[in-house]
């Protein structure tokens, strides 16, 4: 018997046998839909996360505190960010700027929300390439003088005023404290702490005064993390190398002692963001891999059903010249067409669970590859034949005479 007659007969065997076959189909559908849409998920998240990063711009440079060496205390200061804005001294430098932020409860005519309230220097939206929607962002003088001004992020404005309310010019209050709203951001996307869309910006000397009251182990007011703009891409390693010799300085760092501070930039965050996805990703596409297998499993199990109800077929067969290779390769390629068919539809169904998920969440669009589709198809026809060898090696070791005489 030929390949060709092989797959003609196992066809015929589902064909007669339609019910168990899309039973059995069951598992190994929804094991490869959910490798697919669960690694979908994965990919969104990890183009989310690099998208956001990739937005701020390629040139900016964060620093912030590492506890683990700094006793405890902030690191950064104020005095910092003056020191690191020198032109002359970090010429690879082109702007500083300095946020200190916590979650603080925000109110507004009887509705409250708890979001992120952060502190932040005049020139805060422009290093980090924050657009505004409407009014104003702050400005040197409310730094300065410690004005009571916020600018809202847009989730923010959703939570706290009716959509027929223009939030310019209204009192939100703070810390118990009132503060007039003077601008609105455009709308940022994203997800979780990469987001700007549902955080407060005050003055930094505002923030650091009502709100977060940290110093540093010398006694300067403490800022929660850095950025620097290099002046331009090719300058990032030279500028970041220059933050840290005046940090170190400042820090009365000896040599050879580790640095009480951090940075990195925005190459470093893409990278590690990488990892993270990348192992999240392969997590999500190893649970649902286990459904696979476990459909692989029931493929096993109505085979070996199959090869008991099948013994005076396969007697016959043997009895008319049939050679044991001829009955091994028939249930195998029965086993991998129920695989290959169930995968095929698997992957219907994983790129339309993605696309549902996708509309279902307004922050992440899940991303379905060509190497995850090819990679669950492989699979599924991989599990086909690794738990159809078992059944075809048993029904193709059935003595003749034996299958025969089974009733």
């Amino acid at each position: 018997m030929d390949l060709t007659e092989s797959f003609a007969s196992a066809l015929d065997s589902l064909v007669n046998n339609k019910m168990r076959a899309a039973l059995t189909m069951l598992g190994v559908i929804i094991g490869v839909g959910a490798v697919i849409a669960l690694m979908s998920v994965g990919n969104g998240v990890r183009s989310t996360i690099e998208g956001q990063i990739q937005s701020i711009g390629s040139n900016l440079i964060t620093a912030y505190t590492d506890m683990e060496n700094s006793g405890g205390y902030p690191a950064l200061s104020t005095d910092d960010v003056e020191a690191i804005d020198d032109p002359f001294r970090l010429p690879a430098v082109e702007a500083v700027a300095a946020e200190v932020q916590g979650n603080q409860q925000v109110f507004y005519g009887g509705k409250d929300t708890r979001v992120t309230v952060v502190g932040v220097t005049a020139n805060y939206f422009q290093v980090r390439n924050l657009d505004l929607a409407l009014g104003e962002t702050l400005t040197e003088s409310d730094v300065a003088t410690r004005s009571r001004v916020a600018v809202l992020g847009s989730n923010v404005v959703e939570d706290l005023f009716p959509s027929d309310e223009l939030p310019i010019g209204k009192a939100i209050k703070i810390g118990g404290t009132k503060y007039e709203v003077i601008g609105l951001l455009e709308e940022t996307g994203g997800m979780g702490m990469m987001s700007q869309d549902g955080q407060v910006y005050i003055p930094l000397t505002t923030a650091q005064v009502r709100l977060y009251t940290n110093r540093t182990r010398s006694g300067e007011r403490a800022v929660t993390v850095l950025y620097a703009q290099a002046v331009n891409e090719e300058r990032v390693d030279e500028a970041v190398g220059q933050i840290e010799d005046v940090l170190r300085q400042r820090h009365d760092i000896a040599y050879e002692a580790d640095d009480d501070f951090r940075i990195i930039n925005q190459a470093d965050l893409l990278d590690m963001a990488g990892v993270i996805t990348g192992t999240i990703t392969i997590f999500l596409g190893s649970i649902a891999g286990i459904s696979l297998v476990v459909g692989g499993i029931g493929i096993m199990n109505i085979m070996l059903v199959s090869v008991t109800e099948r013994t005076r077929e396969i007697g016959i067969r043997k009895a008319v010249g049939a050679l044991k290779r001829d009955i091994l390769v028939q249930f195998l390629i029965e086993s991998l067409v129920i695989s290959v068919l169930g995968g095929m539809l698997g992957i219907t169904l994983g790129v339309a669970a993605s696309s549902l998920i996708g509309r279902l969440s307004a922050d992440l669009t899940p991303v379905v590859t060509l190497s995850n589709v090819a990679l669950s198809f492989g699979f599924s026809a991989a599990v086909g034949m690794i738990f159809g060898i078992y059944p075809a090696w048993r029904a193709a070791s059935l003595h003749p005479i034996q299958a025969l005489r089974y009733e």
